[in-house]
């Protein structure tokens, strides 16, 4: 059998001391892979790569398609971005697949026998990183929900329920709050479900939601969210486990795939030879399949659960009783290489069956238009900086600004209505929406809006935003401010 190339990083803190751990268990387990090695991370953010991936560990990437990661650190303070999210952007790495089971009884849990999957999307959301300080006092960040990016990520979770005998997804969402974008993930998810009638379907709340899975997580099979609720729900579900120290993590694109920990890169403890290779080494078998070497990945599988029921832990695991040491952990799994379970589910991979495109879920842009919805100009939000005026005042200065093309019919400051007079108590920061909507339903255009602009800027006001107001095929496309 011909060697899989694959990239690996020994990672910072702890990064490079479990990764030798697991491919020294890869290699005893005769996984067929072959390494190539390179240096992201700490070192090359000092060395100038805002992203930390020098240019040599992108040929790499590009070559293998397959990416081994232990965790990295990124410097504090500003000017460094996330490594994490420019690989999974960079290399479209949309669905985070994360697994939860218990190991109970060999691994304290209050939740025996809970096993979900968080299949979380990875790469939109607040994680665009896309801010903006517009005021002294205000600052905002943009939460990007598309259509297509959560048609992907929808169908990737209900296929990957069908493909491993899963019989219910779950959804999470805040569209009771956040209507536009919570609400998009939400009605895609309801389509998508149709076309799955073997499937049970439910939705959740996330505060609520989260609070059930950190509960009663046996009551969940795949769970299916937005990027933030599954980054802190999966780790919700790591932890109540046993340890988030044992959480495995795929990242899945339509080309690439990374695979790592789910845990952070732990410097307290680096260099101690305590750290506990197990979310690392549950992140290799992810990757063993997704490479098609199911053999290999059974039997580190199978070699991991009877270490556990052996009682070999590290610290992480044995809170206190008898542990041993990163290295020695290791060594016990190849120990155990070829042997199974006898209390745990005994872990039988098969091979894929292949077919053509069966990972791809993306559709190209261009096959995506569609002609048919019709977008219409509705109004305009623009948003003023003012430090000076109290919001009476400053709603009848900005209302002679409207012209008579528009009418304004209202400013809020932080969401709340301060003009025309709403609660007149309302805490006020240096932050103004005003919304101008056309007189009598006359038709406006970009022209109008600029016109507009142009009239505020005359009359002293600094705007520093303008979100135009669309609806599709009649449907409004913004959030309501009502008088």
């Amino acid at each position: 059998m011909a060697k899989t190339p694959i990239t690996v990083a020994y990672g910072d803190g702890i990064g490079p001391e479990i990764m030798e751990a697991v491919l020294k268990i890869l290699d005893r387990a005769d996984a067929q892979v072959e390494p190539e090695y390179i240096d992201i991370g700490k070192d090359a953010y000092l060395e100038g790569w805002t992203t930390g991936i020098p240019d040599k560990a992108w040929e790499s990437l590009q070559r293998t398609k397959v990416f081994l990661k232990a965790p990295i650190t990124t410097p504090q303070g500003g000017g460094y971005k996330s490594l994490n999210v420019t690989i999974r952007t960079s290399l479209g790495l949309y669905a985070n697949i994360r697994p939860t089971i218990s190991y109970s009884p060999f691994v304290k849990t209050k939740h025996p026998e809970m096993d979900l999957v968080v299949v979380r999307e990875n790469e939109e959301d607040l994680y665009t990183g896309i801010e903006h300080q517009q005021t002294p006092e205000v600052v905002q960040s943009l939460k990007l929900i598309t259509r297509p990016g959560t048609e992907r990520i929808v169908r990737h979770a209900f296929e990957y329920a069908r493909k491993h005998n899963r019989k219910k997804v779950t959804c999470i969402t805040k569209d009771n709050i956040m209507k536009l974008s919570d609400g998009l993930f939400h009605k895609v998810f309801e389509e998508i479900a149709e076309e799955y009638p073997d499937m049970e379907t439910d939705h959740w709340i996330v505060d609520i939601g989260l609070a059930k899975i950190a509960d009663a997580p046996q009551d969940f099979d795949v769970v299916v969210m937005p990027n933030l609720y599954g980054d802190i729900g999966s780790d919700i579900a790591a932890q109540i486990s046993g340890s988030v120290g044992l959480g495995g993590s795929a990242n899945i694109g339509d080309e690439y795939a990374m695979f790592e920990a789910i845990h952070g890169s732990a410097p307290d403890i680096a260099g101690k030879g305590i750290s506990n290779p197990s979310g690392l080494l549950n992140g290799a078998v992810q990757m063993l399949l997704h490479i098609d070497q199911p053999e290999a990945a059974s039997k580190i599988q199978n070699a991991w659960f009877k270490t556990l029921e052996d009682g070999i832990y590290t610290g992480d695991i044995a809170k206190g009783g008898p542990s041993v040491g990163t290295e020695e952990f290791a060594d016990a799994v190849i120990e155990r290489l070829g042997q199974k379970p006898e209390q745990l589910m005994s872990a039988n991979y098969e091979k894929t069956v292949k077919e053509e495109n069966q990972h791809k879920v993306s559709i190209a842009a261009k096959d995506r238009k569609d002609d048919s919805i019709e977008r219409k100009l509705d109004g305009v939000d623009v948003f003023l900086f003012n430090n000076e005026m109290l919001s009476d005042e400053l709603g009848q200065k900005v209302e002679k600004t409207a012209g008579e093309d528009f009418e304004l019919t209202v400013i809020t400051n932080r969401g709340a209505n301060a003009y025309p007079p709403g609660y007149t108590d309302i805490f006020q920061t240096d932050h103004w929406r005003c919304r101008f909507l056309p007189k009598e339903e006359k038709a406006i255009s970009n022209k109008d809006i600029q016109e507009l602009l142009a009239r505020i800027t005359e009359a002293g006001f600094d705007w520093i935003q303008v979100e135009n107001l669309y609806s599709f095929n009649g449907e409004r496309g913004y959030s309501e401010a009502k008088k």
